[in-house]
């Protein structure tokens, strides 16, 4: 049940067409369905604003089938699948209950149209590199998917700063910036530097040697000495979308 619902049945109880019981009974019901293998929370959208979201990493495709029919159920129209493998996204693009999209550079699912952006205004997701872009496409996948309109500057690092310089003005009229980047993760702090809406810093395990799988970069953002940056785990896109997704879709009440 989504904040849509609980409102249509709380103006179902003001207009005295459903009884305060019986709206109690909808409110309560199934708040998740227990598969014996995951526990599936339908409430998760009326609680947060956003629906469950599935983690396909080590789920096979018959448990990730049953996840998602059990959405399909209760009327969730979009379903995100992130970190899904690409063998076990050719198996659920020919599902016969579903119909799937599967990105394999994100490595993310998505079942059902992508809503029209919602938000205050735009995200920019930024890398330092190409090798970046599997991180940046499952930030940018994220967020588009919760309603986000999405710019994509790949390959803007500090090695060739002018590539970043070329695009001050998408950077200056961003509302949220993702900085995505390994090695010394310098970009984060740069971005930090120009810009006058939060950074949320992605460190990537990409890098040489001693950039230790990504903890050089995530050091290196941590550390950060620009105003207005946060900083989220190796390689997670996906939190680092959604954070963005909440800053954007914040209104003054």
């Amino acid at each position: 049940m989504n904040k849509q619902d609980t409102l249509e049945v709380l103006k179902n109880i003001q207009a005295g067409t459903v009884s305060p019981e019986d709206a109690l009974l909808k409110l309560y019901a199934e708040p998740f369905k227990d598969l014996g293998y995951a526990k599936v929370d339908h409430h998760r959208e009326l609680r947060q604003g956003v629906p469950e979201v599935i983690y396909g990493a080590n789920k096979t495709p018959e448990q990730i089938t049953g996840i998602v029919n059990a959405m399909q159920e209760k009327g969730q129209r979009l379903i995100l699948i992130t970190r899904l493998p690409p063998n076990v996204g050719a198996t659920l693009v020919v599902a016969p209950t579903f119909s799937l999209k599967y990105y394999e550079i994100a490595q993310i699912g998505i079942i059902g149209e992508m809503p029209k952006p919602s938000g205050i205004g735009k995200i920019v997701i930024a890398t330092g590199g190409t090798s970046d872009m599997p991180v940046a496409e499952e930030a940018a996948l994220t967020a588009e998917a919760l309603g986000n309109e999405v710019v994509r500057l790949y390959d803007v690092g500090v090695a060739g700063f002018h590539r970043l310089l070329s695009n001050l003005e998408v950077i200056m009229n961003a509302q949220v910036i993702v900085s995505i980047a390994g090695m010394e993760g310098a970009l984060t702090s740069v971005l930090g530097g120009l810009a006058d809406c939060p950074v949320i810093g992605v460190p990537t395990s990409v890098g040489y040697g001693a950039s230790f799988g990504g903890i050089a970069a995530l050091l290196s953002m941590l550390n950060s000495c620009a105003s207005g940056v946060s900083v989220v785990n190796i390689d997670n896109g996906f939190g680092a979308a959604y954070l963005a997704s909440i800053i954007n879709h914040q209104r003054l009440k």
